[in-house]
């Protein structure tokens, strides 16, 4: 006798027809994923373990038996990824960006290293913080993950120019060489701007100290030719996650472009070791098909994405500030990424705005903005427009949008207009 799933059905069905074609998704850590993508992931894969590399002629890497077709998979996921960013290593095993920033620090740091990273409030993501991975890493006993303690672990904050969207670089660079850290870390999670990384990398590399840029955000971006480019600017490590800015499946990616052997085996091998067996044993092999079809659509199709992405977000910037709703880094022309960063504070809480916007359709999250302390209680939103791009909107549509979101933002009832608007953007561009 069958299990009567029904209501799990039913459910799963809701928030296809909801997500799918009733709102105007701008969560800016979300996208969404090709039919083609979706359906190579329900597969025989899904039951199966692949730990280890592929294997090789004449020589077993993985430890289990039974893996000569996910071993081609994951072969062609690494050499097109590594076509598509133009560089020398890649791990497409990691299963979410966090675990690719996990793998290095378990692969490179100790307790009692030093560490330089963007602080939370001017947008750094919460795995590079103290209470995050790297903070946790560098931990030794008898130190505190509370910032400005005498006994706090060797977390450091970049400084920042008075905006608080942009690095002090010369600061940035003083610092580093004054505290000698074993890693800086770049990329945030509110990521508007590029990093300083050109100022930055020289004294690194005279330091010998590795960079790693987190590009979870923008990782589409930099594929598309974007944003910056990392590994080319000097970064050593660019981690990312494949489902935001790139439309995949939710997994991660180590790359990496080291060309003199010593390099590669210097950074190379603490990043492989810190995959597996450091943060993954198995890496959800039915997700990494879906990868491949991903990477394809980008090669394919990247560069026009990913430039409309830009130009939409810097329109609804330019349209929400004209409807009187202030958008941050306006003197800076809003956004060279995705995302934009709303202050709603003179409406109200940022959670409080966030769920007056869903009531109408319109899904955003709640974020701090620099000077904010309390992240449950934060003064802004944070708007990314890349889902909606993959759907065909362009600047016209970001107008109506504006429009749309503030009128929700002050109150008023536009659910029905959101639905129309969606439903004239209900298929998929860029195939």
């Amino acid at each position: 006798m069958s299990v009567d799933i029904h209501d799990v059905e039913e459910l799963v069905e809701r928030q296809e027809h909801w997500r799918g074609r009733e709102t105007i998704n701008l969560i800016a850590s979300e996208n969404a994923q090709s039919r083609a993508v979706r359906d190579v992931q329900n597969s025989d894969f899904m039951a199966r373990y692949a730990e280890g590399h592929p294997n090789e002629e004449g020589r077993v890497n993985r430890y289990y038996q039974g893996t000569r077709f996910i071993d081609e998979v994951e072969r062609k996921a690494k050499r097109e990824m590594l076509e598509l960013f133009a560089c020398r290593q890649a791990d497409v095993r990691p299963i979410s960006g966090n675990a690719a920033n996990t793998a290095i620090a378990l692969g490179w740091l100790r307790g009692g290293d030093s560490v330089i990273v963007n602080s939370t409030d001017a947008g750094g993501h919460i795995s590079h913080n103290l209470v995050g991975v790297f903070g946790r890493r560098i931990q030794m006993r008898g130190q505190t993950l509370t910032a400005g303690r005498d006994n706090s672990v060797r977390l450091h904050f970049f400084p920042l120019t008075p905006d608080r969207y942009h690095m002090d670089a010369q600061g940035a660079v003083e610092m580093i060489d004054r505290i000698r850290p074993q890693l800086v870390v770049l990329g945030k999670s509110l990521f508007l701007f590029p990093e300083p990384l050109a100022e930055l990398a020289p004294v690194c590399r005279n330091l010998k100290i590795p960079i790693l840029f987190d590009g979870a955000h923008v990782l589409g971006l930099i594929a598309g030719k974007e944003f910056q480019d990392p590994l080319h600017d000097g970064a050593t490590y660019l981690t990312g996650s494949t489902h935001k800015t790139f439309p995949g499946p939710q997994r991660g990616v180590i790359l990496a472009n080291l060309e003199e052997a010593d390099a590669e085996t210097t950074y190379w091998g603490p990043a492989d070791r810190g995959v597996f067996p450091g943060s993954s044993s198995n890496h959800h092999l039915h997700s990494l098909a879906g990868l491949l079809v991903a990477t394809r659509e980008m090669k394919a199709h990247g560069r026009a994405y990913v430039a409309q992405i830009v130009k939409n977000a810097q329109a609804l910037g330019r349209a929400l500030s004209d409807q009187s709703v202030a958008v941050e880094a306006k003197e800076f022309g809003f956004t060279r990424s995705h995302q934009i960063a709303v202050n709603v504070a003179s409406f109200g809480s940022g959670v409080e705005i966030a769920n007056r916007l869903e009531s109408q359709d319109i899904i955003v999250n709640y974020n701090m903005l620099p000077g904010d302390q309390d992240p449950r209680n934060p003064s802004g939103l944070r708007v990314g427009v890349q889902e909606m791009t993959r759907f065909g909107m362009r600047e016209a549509e970001m107008g109506e949008l504006a429009t749309l979101m503030a009128d929700a933002i002050r109150g008023k009832k536009v659910k029905d207009t959101v639905n129309r608007l969606r439903a004239r953007f209900a298929e998929m561009r860029y195939l």
